[in-house]
């Protein structure tokens, strides 16, 4: 006879609280360090998840459930934000109690997040590459560069949806950069200026957009609070990296012509 669920069996509780394991007796602060780090992984899991069936519902011109959908992303990203101030809380000096610990360990290797970048259209050979072959990284992220982005998979719902989206957009190779099109610009300003089901579907990508940018600027600020201009953990260069990723949009078009509008 199975055992009964019980809400610690259902979450896997016992194994949940046995992750936090440093590398010796753990210092004060190293415990937030590792929680808040692991939660981000768990919730970028949760965002990839969503981004996915985004994509499908597009597929199958479902736009009121995709909207839903984004909405969800766009609140899992409020929090992800949020969570920086709790790591704020944590002083350079306090940082320092274990940093050496890390060795070369870096945020810069989440492959999740790597795979965030991928669905969302900046792919990089370099990021697959860094990850063993076989890992499991490696083949999720060599599914990722294969895989259509969400970007593609809003040209192919706007095709559907009757626009002359251009046959290139369309074929166009998934793992190359989502540069501007004239062409797609114009479809957009159509579609903000007379489709008033499809123009919001236009705007939460913006969100989206805006949101991983909100994310990447407030990061950079708290590891300037916390490090200042050292190098980062992994031989990373730090802050002065993480520079150097805001303000790169992950959908051009629909920057392009918000003065047109």
């Amino acid at each position: 006879m199975s055992e009964a669920i019980t809400y610690g069996r259902y979450l896997k509780i016992e194994e949940l609280l046995a992750l936090q394991r440093p590398r010796a007796e753990i210092e004060h602060d190293e415990m937030l360090f590792i929680v808040i780090h692991q939660v981000y992984e768990l919730w970028f899991k949760v965002v990839l998840h969503e981004i996915d069936y985004c994509r499908r519902l597009l597929g199958k011109g479902d736009l009121p459930r995709a909207l839903h959908t984004l909405k969800r992303v766009l609140t899992i990203l409020k929090v992800l934000v949020a969570q920086l101030d709790i790591l704020e809380t944590m002083t350079p000096t306090e940082f320092l109690t274990f940093r050496e610990r890390l060795d070369w360990a870096s945020g810069f290797q989440s492959d999740q997040f790597r795979a965030l970048e991928f669905v969302l259209g900046h792919k990089s050979r370099a990021a697959v590459e860094r990850f063993e072959v076989g890992s499991r990284a490696r083949t999720a992220l060599e599914e990722r560069w294969r895989a259509p982005t969400l970007w593609d998979a809003f040209l192919r719902y706007l095709a559907s949806e009757g626009y002359a989206v251009p046959a290139e957009a369309l074929e166009r190779d998934v793992a190359a950069p989502i540069g501007g099109s004239p062409e797609i610009q114009e479809i957009l300003i159509d579609v903000y200026r007379n489709d008033p089901k499809n123009a919001p579907l236009c705007e939460r990508l913006v969100d989206l957009d805006e949101g991983i940018q909100e994310w990447r600027y407030r990061h950079v600020k708290m590891v300037e609070r916390t490090i200042g201009a050292k190098q980062g953990t992994g031989g990373s260069a730090g802050s002065a990296y993480l520079r150097t990723t805001i303000g790169e949009p992950f959908f051009p078009d629909l920057w392009e012509i918000r003065s047109r509008l």
